[in-house]
């Protein structure tokens, strides 16, 4: 694959609300070292700011970030600013809250319903906005999303927010989030070899109703916030050698071959990377090889 000259268009596109992105947009978790939160080391931030506008140049126009990315020198959110501002009119920028990181870099407490407009508050001042496009609920393991989903549906009222989705769910708690008001998109885990079966329903509910369904760590497998996995099966190796692809391009073609209304938010700080990622969605798999790979993922669980 050329990757260079492949643009987002090429994977198609998703609407979220009232918004039309390309399914293949760009996670911001990456952006401020060489792994997520306090693994590796800081990024370089002018690498970090070419990266943001290569991604723009190349097509993408949905961009997943959250105030609680940063490193010991690094935010994602202002190198977002930085990079980016004054913002393309056809960029959404999506964000969540829920998880909470303290000033030193610890996580603290999950947030409580009375605390999340003072997160959203802080994403809108990180990166100069005055709305968020979209705002995840991040759930951290409570039983019911219905007091802080709740409390977003009143931000989103008020203006501050435009779409709303829910993260880390089960289907009941995407119906318990429905019955408040609308879910434009889910995120959850994702990937060729993480299976979860409750998350292969929420995908399946996702696509008959409609609702986009974003997965984070599609590429990094087990690896999660510390980096892309490099343990691949041959099944994989072989059907990117027929492609003259890299695994990690293989990785992304089956997760957005699992429907239309699945995004992928790949995340870098290296420029080829990017290219690369971006190109993914040009890549189309055979039916046989979509069928030796999703064996791959039953076999997961």
């Amino acid at each position: 694959m050329t990757s260079e000259t492949i643009t987002a268009d090429a994977a198609g596109t998703w609407t979220l609300g009232d918004l039309t992105v390309h399914r293949i947009g760009f996670g911001a978790m990456r952006l401020t070292g060489s792994a997520a939160f306090h693994h590796g080391t800081p990024s370089d931030r002018q690498r970090s700011i070419t990266v943001l506008r290569r991604a723009i140049e190349l097509g993408v126009d949905h961009i997943d970030t959250a105030a609680f990315y940063f490193s010991s020198l690094r935010s994602a959110n202002e190198i977002i600013n930085s990079a980016l501002s004054p913002y393309p009119d056809d960029l959404v920028i999506a964000a969540k809250v829920g998880p909470f990181r303290d000033w030193t870099g610890e996580w603290g407490t999950s947030a409580r319903p009375e605390d999340l407009r003072g997160h959203v508050e802080e994403n809108l001042r990180q990166l100069g906005r005055d709305h968020l496009d979209l705002v995840y609920l991040r759930r951290m393991r409570q039983d019911s999303v219905a007091e802080h989903f709740g409390a977003l549906a009143e931000l989103r009222d008020k203006g501050l927010i435009r779409h709303l989705g829910i993260s880390d769910v089960e289907p009941r708690h995407l119906a318990e989030a429905q019955a408040i008001a609308p879910v434009v998109s889910v995120q959850n885990r994702f990937g060729l070899d993480s299976r979860n079966r409750v998350t292969d329903e929420v995908l399946r509910i996702c696509g008959e109703q409609g609702i986009a369904f974003v997965p984070f760590y599609a590429i990094a497998g087990d690896a999660g916030p510390e980096g892309a996995t490099t343990a691949h099966d041959e099944a994989v190796l072989a059907v990117a050698r027929a492609h003259d692809a890299t695994p990690a391009q293989v990785r992304l073609a089956w997760t957005l071959a699992q429907g239309p209304h699945v995004l992928a938010i790949p995340g870098t700080g290296n420029p080829g990377h990017l290219a690369e990622n971006i190109a993914a969605g040009a890549l189309r798999l055979t039916a046989d090889e979509l069928s030796t790979l999703n064996s791959l993922h039953h076999k997961a669980g």
